[in-house]
């Protein structure tokens, strides 16, 4: 007979252990790679060891190796946390190790993925029509949505790229912010478009395409075009004027996507929702929920406004697969994956458990969160360089690159919380980032003074 309880059992008190601890644990890891190395490694084993002595060998070992990122002071990168109930239905989705590609495999699945897919596009305020595919994160939601508008832009210009591929088509012309992030970048490469194919729109002073410099870029030429607008930069979270360039772009039959990896959350918020104004005449969208709706890894979300280009670049058929004829969902027409995971059931999971006003309470208090993190700075003589206006803080420690690496780098060492360094138009600058579920009055007001500690100390020194 498997014994299941004994490992599930100990992984079950080692979790429970792991996050009833974020309260007091210090934001950072405690071991180098060499220890880590010394206890998780050796010869492979010749025989088979107790599954509950792995698991337990497991945790104890990598123990010291963690990030804390489910952490309320935990402000590197837009990782968001993990809610209980998503964090409990993405338990279930490994138990039930459903393959979700097809409707065949995993009727539950699709089913569930089907209405989590609705339930996305009327919480964002898209076109009902919207059609949405389930992916590991933003970057494969810029790379699938990028694929359709590939599709689209050529199959207007009367070529067909799934068939006839790319050698001899049209060129395609891709205006991005010049603060875009580097995840287009990276998609465009893996399309077989390459990055020369950029042509980089001026920004303002807080990262924002300017809408008068697109249109010029735009200018008379009609060759098969995208647009790639911004929401949330990933420094300043700072929004291109998106309705203005939804109408300039379309002025000139081009598609218009749109990376919103945290910023497309705002659409959630009656006080937010200004920042994403025209949101929805754009024709794709790429966003994570494994940032602000804090469901465990990984977890981004693709959607299209145009179901057709998004099934044709994504589609296959093949004559052992069972695909539905009755309208019911088959995934892989809508992801680059074959076989997956069935990661919209986490997202149901934590959409069925908040609700519309528990996604806008956890958005609405990360962004008064950020803004009391860049008043306590503030008020410590930091100098903070972007207008809040979401959940980033950039700050700079006395106008001094270096000065400003070294409290990244002891902030982090002194593991009240963690944040990461960037470079903002040419300085070094601290990021700071509000997006977990947990993060109160008390997790900045302590992480604030830490950081005014170093940069105190490191100031007189």
């Amino acid at each position: 007979m498997v014994d299941w309880e004994g490992p599930l059992s100990e992984a079950y008190d080692r979790a429970l252990t792991y996050l009833k601890s974020f309260p007091e644990r210090r934001v950072g890891p405690r071991a180098t790679a060499e220890e880590l190395h010394q206890a998780l490694g050796g010869p492979l084993p010749t025989g088979p060891t107790d599954p509950r002595e792995v698991v337990e060998h497991l945790a104890k070992g990598v123990d010291d190796g963690l990030l804390p990122s489910g952490s309320g002071r935990f402000f590197g990168f837009v990782f968001g946390g993990a809610t209980p109930a998503s964090l409990a239905a993405d338990w279930l989705t490994t138990v039930w190790d459903q393959n979700a590609g097809l409707y065949a495999a995993s009727p539950a699945a699709a089913v569930v993925e089907d209405i989590t897919a609705r339930w996305l596009v009327e919480l964002f305020g898209l076109p009902a029509t919207t059609s949405v595919g389930f992916v590991t994160g933003a970057q494969m939601a810029n790379f699938t949505a990028l694929a359709a508008a590939r599709h689209e832009v050529l199959r207007r210009a009367g070529w067909d790229a799934e068939r006839q591929g790319l050698s001899g088509s049209p060129k395609i012309r891709v205006l991005a912010g010049a603060e875009r992030h580097d995840t287009i970048d990276r998609a465009l490469r893996f399309l077989g478009l390459g990055t020369d194919c950029i042509e980089p729109i001026p920004v303002d002073d807080q990262g924002r395409m300017r809408a008068d410099a697109l249109a010029e870029a735009l200018g008379s030429k009609d060759s098969p075009t995208i647009v790639c607008a911004q929401a949330g930069n990933v420094n300043t979270g700072a929004f291109d004027p998106i309705a203005e360039i939804c109408g300039i772009a379309h002025a000139h039959r081009t598609w218009v996507h749109v990376d919103g990896a945290f910023g497309l959350w705002a659409a959630v918020s009656p006080g937010l929702r200004q920042l994403v104004a025209g949101v929805d005449q754009a024709d794709s969208w790429a966003t994570d929920a494994h940032k602000w709706l804090n469901v465990p890894y990984d977890s981004g979300i693709v959607l299209c406004a145009h179901p057709e280009p998004h099934r044709a670049a994504m589609s296959i058929r093949a004559a052992y697969l069972i695909q539905d004829e009755n309208g019911e969902r088959d995934s892989l027409d809508y992801n680059p994956e074959f076989s997956r995971r069935a990661r919209g059931i986490p997202v149901y999971a934590a959409l069925r458990a908040l609700g519309r006003d528990g996604v806008s309470e956890i958005v609405d208090r990360c962004h008064a969160m950020a803004q009391r993190f860049a008043d306590r700075l503030r008020a410590g003589d930091v100098q903070v360089l972007n207008d809040v206006v979401l959940n980033q803080v950039l700050v700079r420690f006395g106008d001094d690159d270096a000065l400003t690496r070294r409290v990244v780098t002891e902030v982090q060492n002194e593991g009240t919380c963690w944040m990461s360094g960037t470079t903002w138009q040419g300085k070094a600058a601290m990021r700071i980032s509000v997006s977990n579920w947990t993060t109160g009055p008390g997790d900045i007001d302590r992480s604030a003074a830490a950081v005014l500690k170093v940069f105190q100390r490191l100031s007189i020194s």
